[in-house]
């Protein structure tokens, strides 16, 4: 009895051991020092494999909606081929980019700019509020072709401070971020599953108005996008679109964010502009 118990006490540690060894391992990534400086536009993060997936489908703040244009960018070439070119200025005619689409003053040009990105890649998009479904594994299709596209995606988040906040980003497959005009975040590694991540990203809010602009590159298989915030940024800052359904809807909604100064340095906002 005595040797037995023995054995038992020896399994139990070594299933503890097991166990937390195994939480150890499978713990997401925490990137930290960003924005990524130029040279790191197109790496990938390091660390960058398997080993670090995290399931966060008990996660109930992944964002469901989104503004951006109303289709996708199709026939991409495979997202190896896309991931370099930036279809924001091939849409728009070199009037916006990637990264001044992630600013209020670009945000506000999408008013005015449809995406004119030829019958082969799906035509004209004008831009709208759309929903996702974080749980589903294909919330890229939103109509037309399932392989061989790119997603963009915008959201506004009004924030009460400066301050740091971390996003938990899922893909499948070529994740893009931008903040504020500058590049965050990089990964052509496909997460998994789609509230699974690979790295947590460390980022800084400026108090008020911060735009945000993902795209995803998609090539076959499932095709998702996801995103969340910690719970403390979470429940401190306002994520828009919010109750907003299209693109003047959207646009009334964060209205008060919406301040610019012009050259003659005195304010304006977008309510101003829409009267001249």
């Amino acid at each position: 009895m005595k040797r037995f118990y023995t054995l038992a006490l020896a399994i139990g540690i070594m299933f503890t051991l097991v166990i937390s060894g195994s939480h150890h391992v499978f713990a997401a990534d925490l990137i930290q020092g960003g924005p990524l400086a130029e040279d790191q536009l197109l790496e990938d993060p390091d660390p960058n494999d398997d080993s670090l997936r995290e399931d966060h489908s008990d996660v109930e703040t992944w964002i469901t909606k989104w503004y951006g244009p109303d289709g996708n960018y199709e026939n991409n070439g495979t997202f190896q081929v896309s991931g370099p070119m930036d279809f924001i200025d091939e849409g728009s005619g070199g009037k916006l980019t990637q990264s001044s689409l992630s600013t209020m003053e670009g945000l506000l040009m999408t008013q005015d700019i449809d995406m004119e990105w030829g019958d082969d890649h799906g035509g004209t998009r004008a831009w709208t509020v759309f929903e996702i479904d974080p749980a589903d594994g294909d919330n890229m299709n939103r109509g037309g072709p399932v392989d061989n596209l790119d997603t963009y995606a915008i959201i506004v988040i009004d924030s009460p401070s400066d301050m740091k906040a971390v996003m938990s980003p899922a893909h499948d497959d070529h994740a893009q971020i931008w903040l504020n005009g500058e590049k965050w975040y990089n990964n052509t590694r496909w997460t998994g599953a789609a509230r699974t991540i690979l790295h947590n990203v460390e980022v800084d809010l400026q108090k008020g108005a911060n735009v945000l602009l993902y795209r995803c590159g998609e090539s076959g298989g499932s095709a998702y996008f996801n995103l969340h915030f910690d719970d403390a940024t979470n429940d401190a800052v306002t994520i828009y679109p919010d109750a907003a359904t299209d693109k003047d809807s959207f646009f009334d909604e964060i209205l008060p964010l919406t301040a610019v100064e012009p050259t003659g340095k005195l304010a304006t906002t977008w309510a101003d502009l829409k009267q001249k």
